[in-house]
């Protein structure tokens, strides 16, 4: 059952918002079914299959500083 989680993630611009989303979307199919990204309030939410945990270690893989809000 897939859950839609909420990140803090520290983007400044168009560049920062597209390399968390890139990372996310080579996922679509294998866990992750929607990612929406809001840069003024620099918040990812994903949904998906895959745990809080498994998301903040690929959002992470971007060098962002990532911190795990909640689910929806």
């Amino acid at each position: 059952m897939s859950s839609t989680h909420i990140f803090n993630v520290e983007m400044t611009c168009e560049g920062c918002s597209g390399a968390v989303e890139r990372v996310l979307n080579r996922l679509k199919g294998q866990g992750v079914d929607n990612v929406h990204i809001c840069l003024p309030e620099q918040k990812v939410s994903v949904t998906s299959t895959l745990s809080a945990d498994q998301l903040l270690e690929v959002i992470k893989k971007t060098g962002k500083k990532t911190t795990y809000v909640g689910t929806q």
